[in-house]
């Protein structure tokens, strides 16, 4: 997840949200929260993006996004404690829904609040553990704008070619507007086409400061 000024404050330089360990028993804590349109309970400690609850910009991707197709290859990159996976798992029970993450901690909270909720179809994995030829019908990600933009541009290189090659696949980013979503988006358009071929990448969405960009195949 990318960082807004809701990021994660309660994280130590020595225990960073990008290559934290998973958290002891009694650093766990719960958390009330609404996904889906219901009231849930997630699991959730220091250490990782947003701690303290889903951040604004997750937020967003959530109010502006249309909701996922009952069945799919899903991908929530960058999952975080999982709010964006298990959205998806709930509102999708027949897809299988792919939770990325580098930070070992996010992975297990994922892990967690999956098996919590009954969500028998997120999968949750590091980068290189997804199959090469898993082909995704939704990417749904705020991405970590903070790793800078090779970091950033390497990682969305990675993902995005994996749409599927179908009208109706899409990814959708959410990215802070004074944190370069507008550069990103132009970057998008003029570097995709050569990792993918011909592109569409459009404005879902603006809402409290921040972009919703969507990226479907031509």
């Amino acid at each position: 997840m990318s960082e807004d000024s809701d990021g994660p404050g309660s994280a130590q330089p020595a225990d960073h949200y990008f290559s934290a360990r998973p958290a002891s028993a009694d650093a766990l804590r719960q958390m009330p929260v609404r996904l889906a349109g219901r009231q849930v309970e997630v699991a959730t400690a220091a250490g990782i993006f947003s701690p303290d609850g889903i951040d604004r910009g997750t937020r967003v991707l959530l109010e502006e996004a249309p909701p996922p197709p009952a069945q799919g290859t899903f991908l929530d990159l960058g999952c975080g404690w999982g709010p964006l996976a298990l959205t998806l798992a709930l509102e999708a029970p027949g897809a299988t829904v792919h939770a990325v993450d580098v930070n070992e901690r996010a992975l297990d909270l994922t892990r967690r609040n999956a098996a919590a909720l009954g969500c028998d179809g997120i999968r949750v994995d590091r980068p290189d553990d997804v199959p090469p030829e898993v082909r995704l019908d939704l990417l749904w990600s705020n991405p970590p704008i903070r790793v800078g933009k090779e970091a950033l541009h390497e990682m969305l290189l990675r993902w995005l070619p994996r749409l599927a090659d179908h009208a109706d696949a899409a990814a959708y980013l959410v990215v802070q507007k004074n944190l370069g979503a507008d550069s990103l988006q132009t970057w998008l358009s003029s570097t995709l086409p050569g990792a993918m071929g011909p592109v569409q990448v459009t404005r879902e969405a603006s809402s409290k400061g921040f972009r919703v960009l969507r990226v479907t195949r031509d």
